[in-house]
């Protein structure tokens, strides 16, 4: 490894004026950055790791302030002007953000926003920057890449988007990439491809990579140095491996520990079917001329039938963009699909949205984007309490901040802050709030959609035992959409494997995972268990 230090940060202090009064984010730390190593800023959501990097690279938000001392190769980055940091950031030093779906412009194609830092830095246009465009996104993964290029985000899933904004961040070859949760909203096999990538880069380049995570498995085997922050302070640094042996903080000791345990046993198999969908099919039109006529189609979910008892947890795992999260939503009846659909036995086919209003309360969803599903101009408590005014109309105000208290408990969020705003929370904060605004209902059926994929392994670990308690407590029923194998294994008694909108597999939970049958999800298991490569060629046959 290379001695030399491309990044010094000393006594670097982060703070944001609140309503409630001036907020210390990040308490004078150190850290360093040296050529060609992978350093990784572990802790819980709410630690100060996002915001140590957004204030080096003058990314703040506008409350907030930075003060102390970042320099890249010598240059003083605190304070430096707008125009001089332009130079450096997107060229020398770029940055995945965690959030891929508020990061990209819903009006522009994904093609042109990658290419804009080929525009800008590299002079780069016209035929040059589509083909190293398209290169780019062959090269993270996106499938057919010359078609893809034209597609707008919301045209691709929440790892493809991921994937771009990876692209974009690599487009200049940078010296030092900062990756804030680069592989959040990834499945297995896709995080290890994407690991193995920016190994493969890094060893090319030389470049160094500020790895900033809360999967602990992803840090052991990535990451060459280690930085344990928590409340705004670096608690201990040291060695991946001297680090992983043996921790010496206890706040260390906790976070390596954090790791959802236990099973869920099996619900009798006379257990009453609630929600059920046979020979369900979504299919997407896309392309188009000026007519509206349609040049080809996507089938999202093909043929596929489920059937959830009560009290059951299915879990239903498989790659970006396989059909998890559209069958969930067909199965609330919240887009357009064909089958046959059941809640407690009465036939919701053709239910329209006047018709299924009332169901709504017993059937909810959790979704992937926490930031994305919550409205920036209410409160959080205004936020939990909606549903409640739209369902239970006749409950007083004290009522439902009475409700909204117990919730954001239950969460473990501090029910004082339910008057800040989305933007004054962490990710993994936000989806907690999401979480609790579902869970205020005392739904039946919840359609969780990578509903821990934000949170730090200790808050994952706390929402799956409350999760597991709801259940027992109330008789719920989940639908887990997931690519985190280890908490799908702790949640769900039943698994079903999705690929290109059709089942694979489905089993029993322990089945699937000690005896799968199908390459494909051999292929998943391997990739979580070791981060082993997704090689295509194993599974196509």
């Amino acid at each position: 490894m290379a001695e030399e230090t491309i990044l010094a940060v000393r006594d670097l202090h982060v703070e944001f004026q609140t309503n409630d009064g001036m907020v210390n984010a990040v308490k004078g730390i150190d850290l360093d950055v040296r050529r060609g190593e992978t350093v990784a800023i572990v802790g819980e959501s709410g630690s100060g790791k996002s915001q140590t990097t957004m204030a080096i690279m003058g990314l703040l938000a506008s409350n907030g302030r930075a003060r102390g001392s970042a320099t890249y190769r010598g240059q003083e980055l605190v304070g430096l002007p707008e125009r001089q940091l332009n130079r450096i950031r997107g060229k020398k030093i770029t940055m995945i953000f965690q959030e891929p779906m508020t990061s990209l412009d819903p009006l522009y194609r994904i093609g042109r926003q990658i290419a804009e830092p080929l525009r800008y830095h590299a002079r780069m246009s016209g035929k040059a920057a589509r083909a190293r465009v398209i290169e780019l996104l062959d090269l993270v993964g996106i499938p057919n890449p010359a078609e893809r290029v034209d597609a707008y985000p919301h045209e691709l899933s929440g790892g493809q988007r991921q994937r771009v904004m990876i692209a974009m961040a690599l487009a200049n070859d940078p010296d030092m990439l900062i990756a804030d949760e680069p592989t959040t909203a990834l499945d297995v096999t896709i995080q290890a491809q994407i690991l193995a990538l920016l190994a493969d880069l890094q060893k090319k380049l030389g470049m160094a990579i500020v790895f900033i995570t809360h999967d602990l498995g992803i840090v052991k085997r990535f990451a060459d140095r280690v930085y344990v922050m928590r409340s705004g302070e670096v608690v201990e640094t040291g060695d991946t491996q001297k680090l992983f042996d043996a921790p010496e903080h206890p706040y260390t000791q906790m976070l390596l520990a954090a790791e959802p345990t236990g099973r869920k046993d099996a619900v009798p198999s006379d257990a009453p079917i609630l929600l059920e969908g046979r020979d369900v099919e979504v299919v997407f039109s896309t392309g188009g001329s000026w007519f509206g006529k349609a040049n080809g189609e996507i089938r999202a979910v093909d043929g596929i039938s489920v059937a959830l008892r009560a009290g059951q947890t299915i879990g239903i795992v498989g790659e970006s963009g396989s059909g998890k999260s559209t069958l969930g939503r067909a199965l609330l009846r919240l887009m357009p699909g064909d089958g046959t659909f059941r809640f407690e036995g009465m036939d919701i086919s053709h239910a329209d949205k006047r018709a299924m209003r009332p169901l709504r309360k017993r059937l909810q969803l959790v979704f992937q984007d926490p930031f994305g599903s919550l409205s920036p101009r209410m409160t959080v408590g205004q936020v939990v309490t909606e549903g409640l005014k739209v369902h239970e109309p006749s409950l007083k105000a004290k009522e439902r901040d009475r409700r909204a208290i117990e919730v954001l408990e239950e969460v473990g969020l501090d029910p004082s802050m339910r008057n800040r705003y989305p933007h004054e929370f962490s990710g993994g904060q936000r989806q907690r709030i999401a979480i609790a605004r579902a869970m205020i209902l005392k739904p039946q059926v919840v359609v969780l959609d990578e509903p821990t994929s934000a949170l730090d392994r200790s808050v994952q670990k706390q929402i799956v035992d409350l999760l597991r308690d709801l259940q027992k407590a109330h008789g719920l029923s989940y639908l887990f959409i997931s690519h985190d194998l280890a908490v799908v294994r702790a949640m769900a008694d039943y698994i079903i494997v999705m690929r290109r909108g059709q089942i694979v597999e489905e089993g029993p939970t322990e089945t699937i995972f000690d005896n799968p049958a199908q390459p494909y999800t051999q292929a998943l298991m391997a990739a979580a268990i070791d981060g082993t490569p997704f090689r295509r060629t194993d599974i196509e046959n």
